[in-house]
This record gives structure tokens, sequence and C-alpha cells, in this order.
């Protein structure tokens, strides 16, 4: 298969998901005509309503799958959601369910080699847990799904900057405990690694300091100096251009004037704050280190708006937007014999099939 094919996962349905699944489809910039859309139809057309959007899309349901995939962008109906019974503007174990096996059928098509990007828009982990209780975040269930070689890694990704984090969804408490020098610096040259195959030919790393003025010569702390110091001269020694570590409350404003073209924070929202206040409505989470870009916009479900017909779609369509620049720089080879659609999407419906979670 030649041709850029996009497995494109609806979210949650008590939000605004729907809606930007629909606006997707319907906005040329963003539907190139290889959107693989997963989801149920009830529910693609409740959000083209509450868009005010007209969709033109071949709808084929699971058992209609060939062995080839249909030219152009069509929807896969997933049957899943009956939107008329999933309450609006809150979680649900039925959008939660919806939500999980479309994500699992994404994921199971491109690591079979049927699609080279998945895409989601937003879901909401309550939701998710109320239907899979050991739904933690999105890394364990990819590692849980498609088994990968390496875990992956979490992104923020705004035109002016991008946003690694070392460790991700843990309590604050946790964090001072669970750094090392070892973690900090295999983040480091992932990092690196990442934005290289996204075009940076050499990129600046800044990296936040975990304590107020970096500790100020320890007296608030040990860790910028013991831990964070060390892996950033171990990225140097590798000819990383890595600067470290800096006080948070400055890392960003060196890096939107332009001395960083990432900054490495040391908890979530250390660097998430930042990240939307500069681009709430424009930034993408990235899913790097699998075989294929994992993408979604990076804002949530926003359930105080759904169903209102007011969701901005420009974060969504810079997400498909980075998923493709991705896919293309780095084209994989597909396997000659992928397993069937319709056998993978039968497994990513299948309630009774144990999904283990893995340690991101």
């Amino acid at each position: 298969m030649s041709k850029m094919r996009i497995a494109m996962a609806i979210g949650d349905a008590g939000g605004i998901s729907a809606e930007l699944a629909a606006r997707v489809i319907a906005d040329p910039e963003a539907n190139e005509g290889d959107l693989i859309v997963l989801g149920d139809r009830r529910l693609l057309n409740r959000g083209a309503a509450e868009a005010g959007v007209e969709i033109d899309l071949p709808v084929l349901t699971p058992a209609e799958i060939g062995a080839e995939l249909p030219e152009g962008s069509f929807l896969l109906d997933m049957g899943n959601c009956d939107a008329d019974s999933v309450p609006v503007g809150e979680a649900s174990p039925e959008a939660g369910l919806a939500a999980v096996q479309n994500f699992r059928a994404a994921l199971l098509l491109a690591d079979a080699g049927h699609a080279d990007v998945v895409f989601f828009t937003p879901f909401n982990k309550h939701g998710m847990r109320l239907a899979q209780p050991d739904y933690v975040d999105e890394i364990g269930f990819v590692n849980a799904t498609i088994h990968p070689s390496e875990s992956g890694r979490e992104f923020n990704v705004l035109d002016e900057v991008w946003n690694a984090r070392v460790t991700s969804h843990i309590p604050l408490r946790a964090v001072a405990d669970t750094l090392t020098a070892d973690r900090i610096f295999d983040s480091l040259c992932l990092t690196d690694k990442v934005m290289r195959g996204a075009g940076f030919e050499r990129p600046r790393i800044g990296v936040a300091a975990l304590n107020p003025h970096a500790g100020d010569g320890r007296n608030f702390g040990t860790e910028d100096d013991d831990i964070i110091q060390p892996a950033v001269d171990r990225a140097r020694a590798r000819q990383m251009a890595v600067t470290g570590p800096i006080p948070s409350d400055t890392v960003f404003v060196r890096a939107l004037k332009g001395e960083f073209d990432a900054v490495m924070t040391m908890y979530h929202d250390q660097g998430q704050i930042a990240m939307k206040l500069v681009g709430f409505d424009r930034g993408v989470t990235l899913i790097a280190n699998y075989p294929f870009p994992i993408v979604t916009p990076a804002h949530g479900t926003a359930y105080d708006i759904a169903g209102q017909g007011k969701a901005d779609l420009g974060a969504t369509r810079n997400a498909v937007t980075l998923g493709r620049k991705l896919a293309r720089i780095e084209m994989r080879s597909k396997p000659t014999h992928p397993p069937a659609i319709a056998e993978l999407i039968a497994r990513a419906l299948d309630r009774e099939v144990v999904w283990e979670a893995q340690d991101a």
C-alpha cells in the first residue's frame, strides 16, 4: 500500500469528539481522502448535526470490508455507540467503551500495516476506566495492545516549541523519587531522536529544573545538582544540544524567544500549563517512539460546550497534519500479508479479550 492512510478513532461521545470528527471529515485541509474513520455511524451523524456540516462519506461495516482498503476516506461503522443513549456533557461507561474499542481498532490496523498514522479525537480517561478499569493512560494502553519492543513517550507540539517530559501520569508527590539521572538521560536521547526524525537537524533542548531557582545552590533541594545536572552533562558529552537545569519559571520564556526548540520538563503540569497557555487551540499531543505516529489535539473533551457546535478545529487539524508529516518523513515497510481488517476489528470489539496493561 503506497498511499498514506490515517486510522482515525472517534473519541469520547459525551464531549466534542464527534463534532470534531465531523469537522475533520468536512474540512478539505484535514481530509485528503486518506481517512479510515472508526466509530459509530449514529454518533458521527450527531457530530455532523452539532457542527452544522454535511458529510459525504462511504460507510462500511466490518463484515463488508475485504482484503483491500477502499479508495478514499470512509467510515468503518463499529456499531458500538448509540448516540441517543449516551449522556452529553459527562463521562459514561457507554462512551468510554466505544472510545476504548475505536482506539484499539486504530492501533491494531496501524500495527498490521493497514494505516500509517493513528489519530484520535479527545478521550476522557475517567469514562474509559468506567468501561475498562485497568486503563491508565494512552501509552500503557498502546503497549498492552500492540506489545512494542520499546515504550512510547508523549510530546506536546506547537510551532514555537516542543515539550517533552520525564514523568507523566503519576502523583506529584512521587515525582522527585521517580527521577534518576538515567531516566532523564534516556528521555533526552529519545527527545533528540524523535525531533531529528521530525526534521530538526540538531534540536536545542532546554531542561527545566525541578526545584525553585534550580535548587538555589542546594537551599531548595538537591535533585537539580545531583540528578538533573549529571544527565545533562552526559547528553552534552554525546554532542546533544542540551542546556540546564534552568529554573522552570524562565525556561519557556527563553524557548519562546528562540533559544530552544524543545523544553524537557520533569513532570506533567510543569510543561502542560505553559504549553496550553501559549497555544491551547493549536497544540498537538504526539505519542512517539512507536512504528507509527499517534496524534491527537492537546485539549480535552470540553464537556462544558459539548453539543453546542462550538468546538474549534485548530488543534485537531494540526494533529492530522503533524501525523501525515511524520509518517511521510519515515515511511515504514508494510507486511506482505497483514491480518484481515475484519479480524482485527472483531478483536477490538471483543469484550472478553484480556488486555493487560503494561508499565509505561
